[in-house]
């Protein structure tokens, strides 16, 4: 299976009025999806800090409803949060009603205007009421941090080749990439500063 590092060009088109990435000179937007979790998260905001990133976290509702400390210190630590629905449920496998039900619910453990779809997978016809409460935020760069075919050596030749001034790139925050995250974001910061790329948050 071959693995599409950088978001392709016609997906940006399908999808315009999604957050694809930002126009800039010098500065990334790291995010982290699924979390928060007791395994993973704290260790991440600890490596952030010691490397001076800030980053964005799209929350899981189930998540942060059973872990409100680690919510409250994602944003302490001043990074920003998303909503990333109620159970991470596929907008593709769910009615409408349904999906926007789990936004809604997940918004009372997460204030955010920011949403995104887990597995980047959501019907068109979902947006236009989402939109009236939030960003969609996509992606231009995907880590496949959750892939264990990929090594981790490969992912940091293609963020080498291929990560950019303005692109928002992904990681996971979840016990199953624990491993292989542990191992990448330290590299991968390292990595982007060595190209005088800077970090930053999103926000609108």
């Amino acid at each position: 299976m071959i693995q599409v590092f950088k978001t392709p060009v016609f997906a940006r088109r399908m999808f315009p009025r999604r957050i694809w990435g930002f126009s800039s000179s010098d500065t990334v937007y790291l995010t982290f999806d699924d979390g928060p979790t007791p395994e993973m998260t704290r260790w991440i905001l600890e490596t952030l800090e010691a490397t001076q990133v800030k980053a964005t976290f799209f929350c899981v509702g189930a998540n942060a409803e059973k872990h409100p400390e680690l919510m409250a210190e994602i944003v302490e630590k001043g990074h920003a949060i998303g909503n990333h629905t109620m159970y991470h449920e596929k907008g593709t496998s769910v009615q409408q009603d349904e999906y926007l039900e789990s936004i809604k619910k997940a918004a009372n453990h997460i204030s955010s205007n920011l949403f995104r779809p887990p597995y980047g997978r959501m019907p068109k016809a979902y947006e236009k009421r989402i939109l009236k409460d939030y960003q969609i935020v996509m992606w231009s760069w995907l880590s496949y941090d959750f892939d264990n075919s990929v090594s981790v050596e490969r992912i940091l030749e293609k963020a080498e080749e291929q990560i950019q001034p303005g692109d928002i790139l992904v990681l996971h925050d979840n016990k199953k990439v624990e491993d292989r995250v542990k191992y990448l974001l330290p590299k991968l910061i390292d990595l982007l500063k060595n190209k005088n790329l800077k970090f930053d948050v999103i926000s609108f």
